[in-house]
This record gives C-alpha cells, structure tokens and sequence, in this order.
C-alpha cells in the first residue's frame, strides 16, 4: 500500500519502486497488487511479505535441547543508527546451516536477544545462559552511549534493542565448532558468535566474571508505553 501526501513527487515515488523492484530481483521475490491513496501528512508505505518452505526443510522456533550451543550472527544494538533501513537479510546463511548441520532452532533477531531468545524456550523444561562477554555488541550501541544519544549501556542496547534482523540459533554442541569453521569459509564477512548455552533448568540467565545472575531485560515491547 502506497500512501502519498498532496504534494509528492512523482520522481521520488519512481526512486523507491526502482528500489524496490531491484530488491525484488535479487532475492527472488514477485512485487504483486496494492493499493494506492493520499496520506496528507507523510508518505506512507505498508509491505506485507509471504514466502514458502519445502515440506520438511524448515526450522523452527522449538527443537532446542538442554546442552545446545547458542549462536548469534552479525553485531547487535545501535540498529536505530540506520541499520534497520539497511539491513542485509541472512537468507543465504540460513539456507547453508540448514543444508550442511542439523539446527535445532532458529529465529531472527526482530524484537533483541533477550526478548526472542524467549522464543526458543517456550517448549518447556529449558532455559538459557547467556556468556556476557561473548555478546557481539556493535560499534553503533557503543557509540549511541558513549555520545548520549542513548541511555542503554551498550550491552544493555546488544540485548534489548530491535530490529537487528541477525540469526538466532541452536545447535548440538558436538556440531558447535565443525559448524563455526565452515561457516567462517562459507561467509568470511559475517560474524557468528557463540553467546552461551541451552540449560535443562528453565529460566534465562546471563554469566560474567562476577557469577551469573538472572537477566530480567526484555526485548522491544510493541504495547509499551514508554
């Protein structure tokens, strides 16, 4: 759905369908339908995207097991520096871990890790541990903080911000370093980190050299009032 306020112009409005159809090209998606309408204020764009998965390759959000390896690919927090509006999505990763390892679970990034990790976990009798210093946090958070532009310490930002859009994942820990070699070759441009650890307790917990303690940060909440 294209909304345009009064005054558009129709050079900009051709911009982004260019955009959009080159997107559209590269990942192999048909732009279909809409409607279009004024909007007085602002331009306004509403996409709604459907894909499909073979019978029997997809991966879901349950699967994971008490001793899996969580990973996590890119850097996360800061999206809000541009990120969100630039993202690269991660299917040719996604597609490669499902065809050359066993991945018990997976999700994207949308919400922050300590929001979608609980995703994960909602099969029952598991939780996790998260390792502090292996968070992959990105410049961006560090940078937002450092400048004042935000008040979430970075690692706080890592954990809870949204939009991030990277890979959250489990495997077998027997698969844990096969699986991060080949996919250091496979994506030599793409971090992926191993953040911590499924647990048979239930729960979501978040290590340091100080001990470990309950993470009680939650992810982006789209009914907050803050």
């Amino acid at each position: 759905t294209l909304g345009l306020p009064n005054d558009y112009d129709a050079n900009y409005v051709t911009a982004i369908y260019t955009g959009m159809r080159d997107l559209a090209a590269r990942f192999n998606v048909s732009i279909v339908g809409g409607e279009t309408t004024t909007n007085p204020e602002r331009l306004l764009i509403n996409i709604a995207l459907i894909g499909s998965v073979p019978r029997g390759q997809q991966v879901l959000r349950s699967g994971a097991f008490a001793g899996d390896a969580l990973f996590v690919t890119g850097e996360l927090g800061g999206s809000l520096e541009g990120r969100h509006l630039e993202f690269q999505p991660r299917l040719a990763e996604a597609i490669w871990l499902r065809e050359h390892f066993e991945i018990h679970s997976m999700i994207d990034l949308s919400d922050g890790l300590a929001g979608d990790l609980k995703h994960l976990l909602k099969t029952g009798g598991i939780g996790a541990e998260l390792l502090e210093s292996s968070v992959p946090i990105s410049r961006a958070a560090k940078a937002r903080f450092r400048e004042g532009k935000s008040s979430k310490p970075a690692l706080l930002a890592a954990l809870t911000d949204g939009e991030d859009f990277e890979l959250l994942f489990t495997v077998a820990s027997k698969d844990a370093v096969p699986m991060l070699d080949g996919f250091r070759g496979a994506f030599p441009d793409v971090k992926l980190s191993c953040v911590g650890r499924i647990t048979s307790t239930p729960g979501l917990g978040i290590s340091s050299s100080n001990g470990t303690r309950d993470l009680v940060a939650e992810g982006y909440s789209h009914f907050s009032n803050n």
